[in-house]
């Protein structure tokens, strides 16, 4: 089995209202899959059927080969969960709200030291959650999520509110966790995050994918008119076409302080297809 989701054919009707319409895709096992649309694309209804609290009007979905409607409570330890309504408890500390999931997983109190450092939050261990800021909490529900060392973490906007150092900590211990095998369905609005982090990435619209495949076939994909932007000591110059050729007329007698190509970025390509912006 190389795939840890599966979605085939799902809809999802509220209603009137068609919040997902025949989606169908696959994560492999291992990877960080980006879901990326606006709000009111259907991202948070998706997660939502992928962790077992909503069904789904039709079709089939499985997650590491269990069918989604037939979860219990030993197949939930082998997922993590940080949704938009995952909530600490305001009156344990940092550290206790830890332990008491720690106590029901039964993992060592050494993993909540160790998370707690890797999310920044070691200094502020003894403070109760009433008293963190947003940036805290998010960090204090992804060491949660992380104490078991589920096979498959669903993240809905995991570093929304953080500070750029605290995120590009996430970040790394998002990539520790992938390197040892675990596998992460990520949705956000963050671009550049999406394009550093994820090896697959889905655009979804009006509850379908539009595209699904790399951040780098993605940008190449789309883009119609490749250039290289080459900036000299002094002055700026552009360089039409990638080509080898097209880069061998390039002054080398001058210095060349950077070469960078032109390929739009994920929130241009969203805006070419659909007309709206991804945030």
């Amino acid at each position: 089995m190389n795939y840890a989701i599966e979605m085939t054919n799902i809809n999802k009707i509220f209603k009137d209202k068609i919040a997902l319409n025949q989606l169908s895709f696959k994560v492999h096992k291992g990877e960080i899959f980006g879901f990326l649309g606006p709000s009111g694309s259907g991202k948070t209804t998706t997660l939502k059927l992928l962790t077992g609290q909503m069904k789904a009007t039709s079709g089939s979905a499985t997650i590491l080969g269990r069918n989604i409607q037939k979860f219990d409570y030993d197949f939930y330890k082998n997922i993590g969960i940080v949704t938009d309504n995952s909530e600490v408890i305001k009156e344990l500390s940092c550290y206790d709200n830890l332990k008491l999931f720690a106590e029901i997983y039964q993992v060592s109190n050494k993993r909540i030291d160790f998370l707690l450092e890797r999310t920044g939050l070691l200094q502020v261990k003894k403070t109760k959650g009433a008293k963190l800021s947003r940036g805290m909490i998010q960090r204090l529900l992804l060491a949660r999520a992380l104490l078991h060392k589920p096979s498959i973490l669903f993240l809905d906007e995991p570093t929304s509110g953080l500070d750029p150092r605290t995120m590009k900590d996430i970040h790394s211990l998002l990539l520790e966790e992938k390197s040892r095998g675990m596998t992460l369905f990520l949705t956000t609005h963050n671009m550049h995050e999406a394009e550093i982090l994820c090896d697959h990435i889905a655009l979804l619209h009006g509850g379908k994918i539009i595209e699904c495949d790399t951040p780098k076939k993605l940008t190449r994909k789309f883009s119609t008119n490749p250039q290289a932007i080459v900036t000299y000591e002094g002055e700026d110059c552009l360089t039409t076409g990638l080509s080898q050729k097209e880069l061998t007329k390039l002054d080398h007698n001058r210095k060349i302080v950077s070469i960078h190509s032109n390929e739009p970025n994920l929130e241009e390509i969203f805006l070419s297809l659909t007309g709206k912006e991804l945030g």
